[in-house]
């Protein structure tokens, strides 16, 4: 006997809540090495930034008379990754007003979880950049002075790259260290929450675009520090892949991909800055609608002709 319901027809036993559980934990290698290398305000701001997250949704909920969302720790997600980008040095009120404007603006005001049109925590991250340009682009801190190892190449100067992929290194919180943002990205891969369509044409497209453009040629040097440093690892990882902000086609992916890689190569190499990965995603995020347009498959077989009148 044919039972016949309604869809969804194929269903997983990863929950929102789940998938959310596990991104938590790939994030904490990152955080943890964060809080270590920086110190104690880091700490003090992953936990501020992550409740100002989770009571800005709770709040936004009981003004609205909506069911409380925060169960499904995408709240958490958005408060740990912009703490990952924000600099170690920040005072706590930088986490509230960000942890505010990421829930409230980009994610609650348009619908919620996997209606918002960019990444939350990079919207937010973008907005405090805008806002309070001196404090976001200050990476002093007790561990560490002095200009980023992508401005000190930018400008010209040697890094470290060996410091640079262990993580003992100026920058923001979670971004720093290579190996714990890829132990953290293998957890995902390995659960299937991620793959890597969109990480993988990302990091590739941008190392072209330096062997065409940046300058250096083939040096390897200069392509593993521009790799190594800013939030390249981080963003390619786990906010480029964020289920809402991306395409869901295959090619759409790979066009996405390729797209922030260019974009990123543009801000590195031509922009006045020495990042460019969050602007590089955001804008990416915009352009979404139209690389699913563009890419969507097309139905099989003949149109229905139109019935005379």
């Amino acid at each position: 006997m044919m039972k016949v319901s309604s869809n969804p027809h194929i269903r997983s036993v990863w929950t929102t809540n789940k998938i959310m559980l596990c991104v938590i934990i790939s994030l904490l290698p990152a955080a943890g090495f964060g809080v270590y290398n920086f110190g104690w305000n880091a700490l003090m701001l992953i936990v501020v930034t992550i409740a100002s997250a989770v009571l800005s949704e709770t709040a936004f909920n009981a003004l609205c008379k909506k069911k409380n969302s925060i169960k499904d720790l995408s709240a958490v997600v958005t408060g740990l990754l912009l703490a990952l980008n924000l600099p170690p040095g920040a005072p706590w009120w930088i986490g509230v007003i960000g942890g505010m404007f990421a829930i409230v603006v980009v994610k609650m005001l348009f619908g919620g979880l996997g209606q918002n049109f960019m990444n939350p925590a990079l919207g937010a991250r973008c907005f405090l950049l805008i806002s309070f340009t001196s404090i976001m682009t200050n990476f002093d801190c007790d561990a560490y002075t002095g200009a980023t190892p992508l401005a000190v190449l930018k400008s010209g100067g040697r890094v470290n790259i060996t410091d640079m992929v262990k993580g003992f290194t100026a920058g923001t919180i979670g971004e720093t260290s290579v190996i714990a943002i890829v132990a953290g990205a293998c957890i995902l891969i390995l659960f299937g929450i991620i793959d890597l369509k969109i990480p993988g044409s990302y990091i590739v497209s941008f190392v072209v675009f330096l062997l065409l453009f940046g300058g250096h040629g083939l040096n390897f040097g200069y392509i593993a520090a521009n790799l190594a440093g800013g939030g390249l690892m981080l963003g390619a990882f786990f906010m480029a892949t964020d289920y809402a902000t991306r395409p869901i086609t295959d090619l759409g992916q790979y066009v996405f991909g390729i797209l922030l890689g260019i974009l990123t190569g543009i801000f590195r190499v031509y922009g006045a800055g020495a990042e460019g990965v969050s602007y590089a995603i955001i804008i990416g995020n915009l352009l979404v609608p139209l690389i699913e347009k563009i890419t969507m498959p097309k139905p099989f077989g003949p149109k229905e002709r139109r019935q005379k009148a």
